[in-house]
């Protein structure tokens, strides 16, 4: 997938800045409200930063098994998955507890690196329903794929 340009000033952040800084980065560049990033560790997802999500939600995703949630499904797929609102989805793609986030239009992407391998997913979500574009989308590969080399 190609990457859609970041400016010049998220890229440095999200190459230096410790991570939940990088993540708050994220979140406003693409007016989200809350974000996840998972890192790949020994098969599944392991949680090392989240933003926003609230706490009896952030004991549930410390760990994510490939294929389960949009976290999940993302890394199995190495592709984006979205949801236009969580709150109403149907689509089994989301995990119950993901209603509790109170977030409505969300993504999560793969972070893959240069070499094409899989070191995590960023996820990210807005308060109100929204469409994801696939060139937003691209954006939030590229910025995942710039978190995954810190």
């Amino acid at each position: 997938m190609p990457t859609a340009p970041l400016p010049a000033s998220l890229q440095q952040t999200l190459q230096t800045a410790p991570l939940a800084d990088a993540l708050q980065a994220v979140l406003n560049h693409f007016g989200c409200q809350a974000g996840t990033y998972h890192q790949m560790q020994e098969g599944e997802l392991q949680l090392l930063a989240s933003l926003h999500i609230p706490p009896p939600v952030v004991s549930l995703i410390q760990r994510v098994p490939l294929g389960k949630g949009l976290a999940g499904l993302a890394a199995e797929r190495r592709e984006p998955v979205s949801l236009c609102n969580l709150q109403t989805d149907t689509s089994g793609q989301a995990r119950p507890a993901a209603k509790a986030t109170g977030m409505e239009g969300s993504v999560a992407v793969p972070a893959l690196g240069p070499d094409g391998v899989l070191h995590g997913v960023l996820g990210i979500a807005k308060a109100a329903a929204y469409d994801w574009s696939e060139t937003e989308k691209e954006a939030v590969c590229a910025a995942a794929a710039l978190l995954c080399l810190r």
